[in-house]
C-alpha cells in the first residue's frame, strides 16, 4: 500500500501553550492549520506515521533510523516538562528500510544513536497528532549532510518499504523554513530569507518537487533554512505518483518561516519521477562536458577512470602538448560529485619528471586516498566533475594585505607546519577566510603569527 498523505510541518515549541504561555497566539494562522493537519490524519487512520526531523540524530554521511521498540520525550528543555509522550516505534518497518537501504548502497539504517529521546521536531507534530487520534507507531528518521539526490532515494525507499510491509503510513516531514525573515527576529534578517520562503511554499503548493534540487546550497545556508531535506526526504515518497497539494498556513511574523502544506498521492504518474529526470539531464550535461574538456582534465579523467576500474597507474599517453610532457609543475586535481567536494589532491612544487605524471598521480591519489572520503566507487564515474589547477611558483610576501582571495593561493607556514589554500573556491569570499581556513588544514590556532606565500594557477575544467 502506497503511502496515504504526506504532510509539511514547523516544529516551533513555542506553538505548544504549556511552552507560549500565551506567545502561541502569535502564530494562530499556524495552530489551526496544525490542527486541521491532525484531523486529516485522524481520518486516514495510519497503522504507522514516519517523520523526518532535523533535530533527530544527524551524521554527514549517514541516515539514522531510530532503532528499538518505543521512545519518549517532552518539552522539558522549554520549561515544560509535563508535556512528554511515550511513543511505540514500527521497528519491522525500521529494518525494512536499513535492509532496503544496504541492499543498494545508500548509508541509512539504526546504528549510531545518540539522542534516544524524541526530538522537538516530531515532538510538535506529536502534540497536535496525540490530541485526535492514538492508534499508531512511529518511524522517526534523522537528515543528513550527504546530497539531495540522496536525501530523495531515501524517501523512495521509505515508500518502497511500506508498500512491502503493507503498511497504511502518513508522512509528516517537520522543519521550519528561513529563520531570517525579520530583523527583530532571533536571528535577524537576509535577504535570502523571504526569498527562500517565497520559492519553497510556490514549489510546495504546485508539488513542484524536481524544483525542490535547485535550490542552491550557498542559498540555503544564507536563509538558514531548516526543513530543506526533510521535505526532499517526503518528495521522495511520493515519487512517480500524480499529487494533489494544498497550502494550509505560512507566517513569519516570528522572524522565522512556518509553513504547513498538505499532499495527497493519486495515480501512477512516470512524469513525476523527478530524480530519473534530474539524472538524465545531468548525465547529458556531464557527457557534454568530457568531450570538450582540454587535455590536462581528460588526462585526470583517463587516470581515475583507470585506477577505478582496473587499480592500474595511467601510463603517459603519446602526444600530449609540451606543456604537459616536458614541463615540470605542481598541481591540484579536485573531483565533485553533484556539486560537492568528493576529493582533492595535490602538490605545491613538481615531484614528478612531467607535468603529466604529476596530474596521473594526483588524480588517482584523489579519487582513493583523499583521508576524508572514501574511495570513489566505479558507479560513480558518470556523476563526477573533475578540474586541475596547475600551480605557479610560490613568492614569499609579507602580509594578508598582499593576497588577493580570487586571484592568489596562499601558503601558511609555522615551523614544520604547512597549509595550502586553492584561490576563487565556493564560500571563501574573504582573505581572512583563507588564511584561517589555510591555519586550520596545517593544524595552526588561529592566533599564531605564520610566514605566508601566494601563488597563481591556472585552472582547467
Amino acid at each position: 500500500m502506497p503511502i496515504l498523505a504526506a504532510y509539511m510541518v514547523p516544529h516551533p515549541p513555542m506553538i505548544v501553550p504549556e511552552v507560549g504561555r500565551g506567545s502561541e497566539h502569535q502564530i494562530e494562522a499556524t495552530r489551526s492549520a496544525y490542527a486541521r493537519v491532525a484531523r486529516e490524519i485522524a481520518a486516514l487512520a495510519p497503522e504507522t506515521i514516519i517523520v523526518s526531523s532535523p533535530h533527530a540524530t544527524m551524521y554527514a554521511d549517514y541516515f539514522h533510523i531510530s532503532p528499538g521498540v518505543s521512545a519518549e520525550g517532552s518539552f522539558a528543555r522549554f520549561r515544560a516538562p509535563q508535556v512528554r509522550f511515550r511513543e511505540a516505534y514500527d521497528a519491522e518497518l525500521a529494518r525494512t528500510i536499513e535492509r532496503m537501504a544496504i541492499a543498494c548502497g545508500l548509508p541509512a539504517g539504526t546504528r549510531g544513536q545518540r539522542e534516544p529521546a524524541l526530538d522537538h521536531g516530531t515532538l510538535v507534530p506529536l502534540y497536535f497528532i496525540r490530541q485526535v487520534y492514538a492508534d499508531f507507531r512511529l518511524v522517526r528518521v534523522g537528515l543528513s549532510g550527504l546530497p539531495l539526490e540522496d536525501h530523495y532515494r531515501l524517501g523512495q525507499l521509505i515508500r518502497r518499504a511500506v508498500e512491502e510491509t503493507g503498511r497504511r503510513a502518513v508522512y509528516v516531514a517537520s522543519g521550519d523554513l528561513s529563520h531570517k525573515l525579520q530583523a527583530y527576529g532571533p536571528y535577524g534578517y537576509a535577504p535570502e530569507g523571504p526569498q527562500y520562503d517565497a520559492r519553497i511554499m510556490d514549489v510546495c503548493e504546485r508539488a513542484a518537487f524536481g524544483e525542490l534540487f535547485d535550490f542552491d546550497e550557498g542559498f540555503c545556508e544564507r536563509a538558514a533554512e531548516c526543513g530543506h531535506r526533510s521535505f526532499v526526504i517526503m518528495a521522495g515518497a511520493l515519487d512517480g505518483v500524480a499529487v494533489t497539494a494544498e497550502q494550509f498556513s505560512h507566517e513569519d511574523v516570528t522572524g522565522v518561516g512556518y509553513g504547513i502544506c498538505a499532499f495527497h498521492p493519486g495515480k501512477p504518474d512516470e512524469g513525476r519521477r523527478f530524480l530519473d529526470i534530474r539524472q538524465r539531464a545531468q548525465s547529458r550535461q556531464l557527457e557534454d562536458a568530457r568531450t570538450k574538456c582540454d587535455p590536462w582534465v581528460d588526462l585526470a579523467w583517463q587516470s581515475v577512470e583507470r585506477w577505478v576500474r582496473e587499480r592500474r597507474v595511467l601510463d603517459v599517453p603519446e602526444g600530449l602538448p609540451k606543456a604537459l610532457a616536458h614541463r615540470r609543475a605542481g598541481a591540484f586535481v579536485s573531483i565533485h560529485k553533484q556539486g560537492r567536494l568528493r576529493g582533492c589532491i595535490g602538490t605545491i612544487a613538481p615531484t614528478r619528471d612531467s607535468l603529466a605524471e604529476e596530474i596521473i598521480h594526483n588524480a588517482i591519489s584523489a579519487a582513493s586516498r583523499d583521508p576524508r572520503f572514501d574511495p570513489i566507487r566505479p558507479d560513480e564515474l558518470p556523476w563526477l566533475e573533475i578540474n586541475v589547477d596547475v600551480l605557479g611558483a610560490p613568492e614569499d610576501i609579507l602580509s594578508e594585505a598582499e593576497l588577493d582571495v580570487k586571484r592568489y593561493g596562499v601558503i601558511v607556514r609555522k615551523g614544520h607546519r604547512r597549509g595550502l589554500l586553492l584561490p576563487d573556491l565556493e564560500g571563501v569570499d574573504t582573505v581572512r577566510q583563507q588564511v584561517d581556513i589555510a591555519k586550520q588544514k596545517a593544524g595552526i590556532g588561529p592566533k599564531e603569527k605564520v610566514e605566508l606565500q601566494r601563488f597563481e594557477v591556472v585552472r582547467h575544467r
